[in-house]
């Protein structure tokens, strides 16, 4: 066998899982030997993908790359299909570099952790299968595997409340899971043949009526991932309660998810139906942002408030993705990216800083910046790359968004106006909450010289602020100096985590096409299939938002056929 015919993706979907299973007879004591193991295991996965992309990957195409086919269950047209292209390659690359640094975030991990590795890597497997699953009963089955994992790890390495916040992740995500199940039933048994091959699903003639019911299914089951309003609930409870490493899953890869389902399946294969439905998902997108940014205020715990902040930023997803432009739907993608790794990073200094306070609530930190200088330093850079701060990636993909939206002919005048007025609004209100939290976790109290959180703690004393020529600070509730607090900076295996982060929200900020031409081609099609679909729709209805509707033809087979093949 040759390196050209070697199966890459079947090996990077499984290597996770099958080594996830020698982890039970591992000899360790103590857990140290399973979270090297568990670390090896993701950064062989993450170079495997790496190499894999460099050498057989080819940015220029729309086509699906990589492509492997085996029957799997032939009774029921079920196969082991997998492939890649512009949409699902960088969120392949994403999930490895969230998932294995998640892994080297959770070193400390001492309750169980064999079972605690175990579940990483299952999830890991998880995520990659979803992302590069050809057959939709396959995607399915990858979907529900994630979400055990996840549950397991909330509901045992959570806060005080891990179970509520678990099982409510559990209810949501399983309960919109029905409708890809049932979606895909549908289509794969409408017509003559039976098949869940979503090439060949693409190929199927639908009525409009049914596009509209399997598109709104398919809308409820990703909005639910996508957290967009009102699905969205699950998201700030399991973000509150989870370990920082599984939030930086959570934020970083599952949200993902839920934008790639609205890529891959409801505009890939019902592509009439979002012509109807897409003014819809801009205005959900406009709710999204404007409600998680004000909601945020109202957050006294760091995590929920970047929860929140994580439900306001994937409103950009849905206008990007409804935008009718290349620019648009390419902006979705990159905030898709982007946002997992600024999400990542602000999930897991959240938790660093937790582990030297022991508390999320920002009422009871103040004080910390000149004990943990560079944490200050990391978080403070993580939250501008967030406020879409210019030179960083949320700009980058923010702007692109906001141009797609406000250039698309298809919309009217007023429709753009006023959607682009609220979004705006809603990145004005971003730096606010966020720069207010950076104050609170890390500068005075207001009311200084006396910390307002523990009155007793005078820090305008004397015979403190002179001890040793160094300034007393008061951390959290208590007053110490500098180099007498038990509170330390961060270790150089947290700076490596967050640089890790940090470097490629820099650079494709500075070159957004380092991201882009990733997937630039891919859009272009999908944009273009898009556009074909909204001329093919009828004006049934004169809707004063859609600016040119027409005639609803049949899409003939030969067309069908021609956009698969473009793809």
């Amino acid at each position: 066998m040759t390196l050209d015919q070697f199966p890459w993706l079947t090996a990077i979907v499984l290597l996770p899982l099958i080594a996830s299973l020698l982890i039970p007879i591992l000899p360790d004591k103590e857990g140290k030997t399973v979270r090297w193991y568990a670390l090896g295991v993701g950064i062989a996965d993450f170079i495997l993908m790496c190499y894999a992309f460099w050498k057989n990957y080819d940015p220029s195409s729309a086509t699906f790359q990589l492509a492997e086919k085996y029957t799997w269950i032939s009774q029921l047209g079920l196969s082991w299909a997998v492939s890649v292209d512009g949409i699902s390659a960088p969120l392949v690359l994403l999930a490895g570099i969230v998932t294995t640094l998640s892994i080297f975030a959770a070193w400390q991990v001492n309750i169980k952790p064999r079972l605690f590795y175990f579940l990483m890597l299952v999830l890991y497997s998880a995520q990659i299968g979803v992302f590069v699953a050809q057959d939709l009963l396959m995607f399915f089955i990858m979907w529900e595997v994630e979400l055990i994992p996840v549950y397991l790890l909330v509901s045992i390495w959570g806060g005080q409340k891990r179970q509520y916040a678990a099982t409510k992740f559990l209810l949501y995500t399983a309960a919109a899971s029905i409708f890809i199940l049932v979606a895909g039933l549908a289509m794969a048994l409408y017509g003559n043949n039976l098949t869940f091959d979503i090439a060949e699903l693409a190929l199927k003639e639908f009525p409009l009526f049914l596009e509209l019911a399997l598109y709104a299914g398919l809308l409820i089951a990703f909005g639910v991932k996508l957290a967009i309003f009102p699905l969205h609930t699950w998201l700030p409870d399991a973000h509150g309660e989870a370990s920082s490493p599984v939030s930086m899953i959570l934020a970083g890869v599952l949200l993902k998810m839920g934008g790639y389902g609205l890529i891959r399946l409801n505009m890939g294969l019902l592509e009439h139906a979002h012509v109807y439905f897409a003014p819809i998902l801009a205005m959900l997108g406009v709710v999204n942002i404007v409600y998680g940014a004000v909601n945020s205020f109202a957050q006294t715990n760091m995590k929920r408030r970047l929860a929140f902040s994580s439900v306001s930023h994937m409103g950009f997803v849905l206008i990007g993705i409804a935008s009718f432009t290349d620019l648009g739907i390419s902006g979705a993608m990159l905030q898709m990216l982007s946002h997992g790794l600024i999400a990542s990073v602000l999930f897991f200094l959240a938790g660093v800083t937790y582990d030297r306070t022991h508390t999320m609530l920002l009422n009871e930190m103040g004080y910390i910046g000149k004990v943990m200088p560079k944490v200050f330093a990391l978080f403070t850079v993580g939250a501008l790359a967030s406020l879409a701060l210019p030179g960083m990636s949320g700009f980058a993909s923010e702007i692109a968004v906001f141009v797609g939206i406000t250039s698309s002919d298809v919309y009217s005048s007023t429709f753009r106006t006023v959607t682009v007025f609220l979004a705006a609004v809603g990145v004005i209100l971003t730096p606010i909450y966020l720069l207010s939290m950076l104050r609170q976790i890390f500068y005075a109290c207001e009311g200084n010289p006396t910390c307002d959180i523990n009155p007793s703690c005078d820090i305008s004393d004397i015979s403190l602020r002179t001890q040793g020529n160094q300034e007393v600070v008061c951390f959290g509730t208590s007053c110490a100096l500098p180099s007498e607090s038990d509170f330390s900076d961060a270790r150089p295996r947290e700076v490596f985590i967050a640089v890790c982060f940090l470097v490629p929200i820099i650079a494709i900020g500075a070159y957004p096409k380092m991201a882009t031409g990733f997937y630039d081609a891919t859009t272009v099609v999908i944009n273009s299939q898009m556009r074909q679909a909204h001329s093919d729709v009828s004006s049934l209805k004169n809707s004063p938002i859609l600016a040119h509707p027409s005639s609803f033809p049949t899409v003939s087979g030969a067309q069908a056929v021609t956009v698969v093949a473009n793809k």
